[in-house]
Formats: structure tokens, sequence, C-alpha cells
């Protein structure tokens, strides 16, 4: 038998993070470092610290590309008010760059992320080459006959007139 989730309410309530004043959130106030270099310095330490090499090194495993962890750190470094967006996006190299660094020095085989995924929108030549095929072989069958609405309908159902509520009058 099916099991019904549980509701939970221990979620936010709708338009809850429109009721604080503005400018109390981290990422609404100036950021503690300012200049990319500044927000290498506290990237580095983190990332070669033991026990963030551990957890590192495990997600590494699990398949999870190297941007990706990247990008969550420098998303949540933004959201902390470590550093702006801007900043965020300059550091991303070094944080992906050190991220690999530490995965190559484990010898963890990795995936960066950036590989060329195939697109599933995509047509192969093949399949429009056999699509067109199919198409012209269709279309050399001889032709059914096309019937119209009144031999579909009936003739008697065509012409008798309307009645009810939204009827036109005549």
């Amino acid at each position: 038998m099916a099991k019904t989730p549980e509701i939970s309410f221990d979620a936010p309530i709708a338009g809850q993070s429109l009721t604080t004043e503005v400018g109390n959130r981290p990422w609404q106030q100036p950021p503690r470092y300012s200049t990319v270099e500044q927000a290498i310095e506290h990237y580095i330490p983190r990332l070669t610290d033991e026990d963030a090499q551990d957890q590192l090194l495990d997600v590494l495993e699990m398949g999870v590309p190297v941007t990706t962890i990247a990008n969550s750190l420098q998303i949540g470094g933004v959201m902390q008010g470590l550093h702006t967006i801007d900043v965020g996006m300059l550091v991303m190299p070094v944080i992906i760059e050190m991220i690999a660094f530490i995965a190559d020095d484990a010898g963890i085989e990795y995936s960066m992320g950036t590989e060329k995924r195939v697109d599933s929108d995509k047509i192969s030549e093949s399949k429009i080459a056999l699509a067109l095929k199919k198409a012209k072989d269709k279309r050399s069958e001889p032709a059914e006959k096309e019937m119209s609405l009144e031999e579909l309908v009936g003739e008697e159902e065509m012409t008798t007139p309307k009645s009810g509520l939204m009827a036109r009058r005549s």
C-alpha cells in the first residue's frame, strides 16, 4: 500500500522572507572580504583543513563534479555575506583548481563538470534521414479519400437547428 508523505509544519511561512527589515540579512550588508585576494585567503585554509578534505574527498568519490562543489562554496559565501557575487565568480577558478589539486594528491578520480554533455534535444542526422525516408514513402502511397464534415457528422445533425439556453435566436 502506498505510504502518504507526512506534512512538515517546520517549513517557513510563505512570504516570511519579506517580513524582515531591509539590511538584516547577511547578503544585504557590506561583504567581509571585498577583494578576490581576501576571499582566496578565506577559502584556501578551509579547503586544506584535514576534516574538510576528508568530507571533500568523500563527496568527490560519490561522483559530484568539482564545479558543483566550487559553485556551492562560493554561493554559500555570498549568502553568508563573506563576499559579493562578482568576487565569488572571480574566486571560482581558484577554488576549482584547489579542489582538483586535493583530489589529484589523494589519487581520486573526479569529474570536473565541464565535459561536453550530449544534448538530448539535438536530433542525430541518421534519425532525420530515416524520418525523411518514411515521409517520402508515405507520400508515394495512394491517398485515402478525405471525408467532409457532413459525412463524418451526418447531414441531419448539421442542418438541425440548435435549441437551448445558449442557442442563437432567429
